[in-house]
């Protein structure tokens, strides 16, 4: 028996096995109303308007409806061209309706940044990854209803290896923004972040041994 399921996700076809991502085909064409998204869409994250301990924009203009959906009390769909991000590098988009329904429609980002501006290094979601080693849309998936796959401390998401301090610490440093806007704590906050990274690596580089 065939136990595969296939969705279409923007321009691939995502094949789903019992064990998870089972392989991704590539689909025919893109949809006609394809969002265009790419690394000019991801600006300095203190220019983006500040939600809590996270930014957010739109890149079709609605940030009236963006800002109305991440608080909403009780959750709420955010419209397309949202743009949430907790850290410069990480990032989600909510696409057109229809670019990928196992997402709700988010397409998620790996990026590089300078002072030169943003470069994107994966983005769908199936190779998609923090800088901890872990899928995005796998962390997300607990916050899908009614939440729209925004994570936060109490949307049921597993929480991550890092706290408000260094997050904010990040986005106060983001070398897009030009001069960094430091905090007394952000060095010590950034150190503590590299440390977590690197034993992070060489955990997965260890197990990988074996």
């Amino acid at each position: 028996m065939n136990t595969h399921r296939i969705f279409r996700v923007g321009m691939t076809l995502l094949i789903l096995g019992a064990g998870g991502l089972a392989g991704i085909q590539a689909a025919d064409t893109p949809a006609a109303n394809a969002l265009q998204v790419n690394a000019q869409s991801f600006r300095c994250i203190r220019q983006m308007i500040p939600v809590r301990h996270f930014y957010v924009d739109n890149l079709l203009g609605n940030t009236a409806g963006t800002l109305a959906a991440a608080n909403a009390p009780k959750g709420a769909i955010y419209p397309p061209g949202s743009v949430v991000q907790l850290v410069p590098t990480e990032a989600m988009v909510k696409r057109e309706a229809g670019f990928s329904p196992v997402t709700g429609d988010w397409e998620f980002f790996e990026l590089d940044v300078s002072t030169s501006g943003s470069t994107i290094r994966a983005r769908g979601f199936a190779d998609v990854k923090n800088r901890f080693g872990k899928n995005c849309f796998a962390c997300h998936v607990p916050a899908r209803d009614p939440w729209d796959f925004v994570c936060e401390d109490t949307h049921g998401c597993a929480p991550i290896p890092i706290d408000h301090r260094m997050t904010g610490a990040l986005q106060r440093a983001d070398p897009r923004c030009g001069a960094p806007e430091p905090q007394p704590g952000d060095a010590m906050a950034l150190f503590k972040l590299r440390t977590l990274v690197i034993i992070g690596s060489s955990l997965d580089w260890i197990k990988s041994l074996f």
